[in-house]
């Protein structure tokens, strides 16, 4: 079975970070973290491809394939009473 913790499409470039912190603002899995003036990727296979990261950040440093899994995992924590989404 594809599991989505294993493989994603995120893609991040640190050498285009302004360190406004909005990707660790939206990022629903915790993926990254501020570190001093700088966004870091620490948690790549948490990523759920929601696109938030992409959304809001204001100098394209992140790019992700966002899709289905996200909707997914998103109504299957709401209809089995899940406090976080998990694809599966």
């Amino acid at each position: 079975m594809f599991n989505a913790y294993e493989t994603n499409t995120l893609q991040y470039d640190p050498s285009l970070c302004i360190g406004c912190g909005a990707c660790v603002d939206v990022c629903p899995h915790g993926a990254f973290e501020m570190n001093g003036r700088l966004a870091y990727l620490v948690n790549a296979p948490a990523c759920m491809e929601c696109g938030a990261c992409q959304l809001n950040c204001p100098v394209n440093a992140i790019r992700v394939e966002s899709g289905v899994g996200c909707a997914a995992a998103m109504i299957r924590a709401a209809l089995t009473g899940k406090k976080e989404p998990v694809c599966a």
